[in-house]
């Protein structure tokens, strides 16, 4: 297992992996046959950055049984998803900001994150761990009380897209079973959230496989998971973590 990560330090930007409380710079292109360094910086010397840029965040919705059994949905044919816009993204440490003239509910949202490390397109169900780099930790963070305000459309990109919400990272662990991986989200000191990735209707590979056929996938592009039971608002100055042993541990704090 390596966990890859986006760096800053001294001006400059690098993307590297993470050993213990160490960080080795490479070159090239991360997804592509990239080359080790003989720079090594220690962590906390650093600025932790988002660790890839994505194309797209794709986030996908009624993808858990525990959460549908409770909110009365069934599974679905297909994976439902919707696009948070590339403004949204936020790095480890960004504060989630509040919009501007809303005072509703923000929630959040703890899922595991699919980056995609190559071009794909109509691919298989087989075939699609091979278009998997890692996986990281996502915080789908939803104006939730804008989403219904018009009965006749639901405004998934609105309320998904405003700046800030699409925090993600700090790390891209590969070389995992997923299935084994549960997702924690602890606001406040208080754990919220604790679930078991297995409980998925679509597993990675298949989610993968299916997004591909509808749209390009593309090295880089993120793919959360969707979330299940516990999710819920978040109070002004709420600390919020995305603990997945193994891939990290995302925190934000909101305002």
């Amino acid at each position: 297992m390596a966990h890859w990560l986006r760096f800053s330090t001294a001006g400059k930007e690098y993307f590297g992996t993470l050993d213990g409380d160490r960080v080795t710079a490479w070159q090239g292109d991360m997804f592509a046959e990239p080359r080790p360094t003989s720079l090594s910086f220690a962590l906390a010397e650093v600025r932790v950055l988002m660790p890839c840029r994505p194309g797209k965040m794709i986030g996908l919705w009624n993808n858990f049984h525990e959460r549908a059994a409770k909110e009365g949905l069934q599974r679905p044919s297909h994976p439902l998803y919707f696009l948070k816009a590339g403004n949204c993204f936020a790095a480890q440490g960004d504060t989630i900001r509040r919009p501007p003239g809303y005072d509703g509910a923000v929630v959040f949202e703890a899922e595991l994150g699919i980056v995609i490390g190559k071009q794909v397109s109509g691919i298989d169900v087989a075939t699609a761990p091979e278009a998997i780099f890692g996986y990281t930790c996502v915080n789908d963070v939803t104006a939730r009380d804008l989403m219904r305000l018009d009965p006749a459309f639901v405004h998934w990109t609105r309320a998904k897209s405003f700046d800030s919400f699409g925090p993600f990272g700090p790390l891209i662990a590969t070389d995992l079973e997923p299935a084994g991986l549960r997702v924690r989200a602890i606001v406040a000191g208080h754990e919220l959230q604790n679930y078991p990735v297995s409980d998925m209707f679509f597993s990675p590979a298949e989610i993968v496989s299916n997004i591909s056929h509808d749209m390009t996938l593309e090295p880089g592009d993120v793919i959360a998971c969707g979330t299940s039971v516990g999710a819920g608002a978040l109070a002004d100055g709420d600390t919020v973590e995305v603990d997945i042993e193994g891939v990290g541990r995302l925190v934000n704090r909101f305002m």
